[in-house]
């Protein structure tokens, strides 16, 4: 069963400059991801998505594909990620697996990636995706009105204070999502009702948002070393 991965990594970003190719403890941050995936062992095609040349230029240099540029239309603010993803199979078709690794996640390693694809494929999963545990609980999360006035965020929940009485709850962390191709085609998504949800440790979980991100994702490499 052939796995197609892709890693989209547009010129735009608007938290951190020019932030795919920005240098995360040494290495542009997309190169986290490509090596990760170079060194794993059940990926047969490798390819970065990209409407940038300088960002194409820099994958090469670590060892990914990038078979063609990505269209403008396709890169915009408003643009999807599964439109993104339906480009590039038009471009590749003939592959069983889609693997999508988002460069923001610079933590997960080969053996994350491996082992997650093992998961889904032994299980049959049409779907999956990585999680973490929340740090938060949504029961304790409010929204504020015009008025000020606290609501929960989850409105039939246990009254508890005691957080090893809550129910376990996770979040997507965007390290990693699979599915079969037909589905993808069939669905336009990654996640459904259908989707099973692998569970990743919270410091391999660090999706790069902002620069609060950046530093944390930076002192956790670091502290490796």
């Amino acid at each position: 069963m052939s796995v197609l991965a892709i890693i989209p990594a547009r010129s735009g970003s608007k938290e951190i400059l020019q932030k795919n190719i920005k240098l995360l403890s040494g290495k542009p941050l997309i190169a986290w991801t490509i090596e990760a995936a170079k060194r794993a062992k059940s990926i047969d095609k490798l390819i970065v998505s990209t409407d940038s040349d300088i960002i194409a230029k820099t994958a090469k240099q670590y060892g990914a594909e990038v078979p063609f540029l990505r269209p403008s239309e396709l890169s915009q603010d408003e643009s999807t990620t599964v439109d993104t993803i339906l480009h590039a199979l038009e471009q590749l078709p003939n592959y069983d697996w889609l693997l999508l690794l988002q460069p923001t996640s610079p933590l997960r390693t080969a053996s994350d990636i491996d082992s997650f694809l093992n998961f889904c494929q032994n299980h049959k999963f049409n779907s999956t995706a990585s999680i973490c545990k929340v740090n938060k609980h949504p029961y304790w999360m409010y929204t504020r009105n015009d008025f000020f006035e606290l609501q929960p965020f989850v409105k039939e929940r246990i009254e508890t204070t005691r957080r090893q009485d809550l129910p376990s709850t996770y979040s997507l962390n965007g390290a990693l999502y699979l599915v079969k191709v037909d589905w993808f085609l069939k669905h336009k998504s990654f996640i459904n009702e259908e989707t099973k949800g692998y569970l990743m440790s919270p410091e391999k979980s660090v999706d790069i948002d902002n620069i609060e991100d950046w530093n944390w994702a930076e002192y956790l490499i670091n502290q490796k070393k």
